[in-house]
Formats: structure tokens, sequence, C-alpha cells
């Protein structure tokens, strides 16, 4: 269950890194982070290549890549109560660090379980 979250958080995240890097100005700091979470992400996508079946591996990947555009989509699109945004760009970017940061920790612990040093 620890490998389809991460898996999933790390599509939300890539989606939303994609997004801030077309619309917004990109800092050292923010590649930095970009780079950290892109290996964590490929560490995610090692684990599941080697433990998890195929039949379930491929085809998650597409529907998780599929369910995280749709959000970042309905996000772009807008989502307004009374005519004010409820949740918005800026919103997301706030939280990507806190994102990408759960997604790092996931990976090390699927590794980590793995692997037997937890």
């Amino acid at each position: 269950m620890l490998f389809y979250v991460a898996l999933f958080l790390a599509f939300l995240y890539f989606k939303i890194a994609r997004v801030h890097r077309k619309e917004e100005k990109s800092s050292r700091p923010i590649m930095v982070q970009h780079l950290f979470v892109g290996l964590a992400i490929v560490a995610i996508l090692r684990y599941g290549s080697l433990y998890v079946s195929g039949y379930m591996f491929v085809p998650l990947i597409f529907v998780f890549a599929t369910i995280a555009s749709l959000m970042v989509t309905s996000i772009q699109l807008g989502i307004f109560v009374d005519g004010k945004p409820l949740f918005g760009l800026r919103q997301a970017y706030r939280y990507v660090p806190f994102l990408g940061l759960s997604v790092m920790i996931l990976s090390a612990l699927l590794w980590g379980i793995r692997l037997g040093v937890m």
C-alpha cells in the first residue's frame, strides 16, 4: 500500500512541478528540490519495476498519471465558491515542498523496509 501512495504522490508532484516550471520563474533552491525529488521518483519507479508485478505496475502508471493531471488541470481552471477561488495554483505551490518531502520520505521507507534496514 505504501508503494501505491508513494507512486501517486510522485506523479502529483511531477505534474505540479511541471506546471510551476512553465508558469513561474524558477530559482536555484526550487531546482535543487526538483533534483532530489526527481531522484526519489526514479527510486520509486525502480522499486515498482523490481518488486511489483508488471500487470499491476504498468496500468497504475497510466491511471495515476491521468488522475494527477486531471487534479492539476481542475486547479488551473479554478474551483470557485461565490466568485472567489477556493483553491488555486498559488496554494498548490505553497504545499509543493511538503509534497516533495513526503515523496522522498516514502521512497526511503520503501527501500528501507525492503532492504530490512527499518
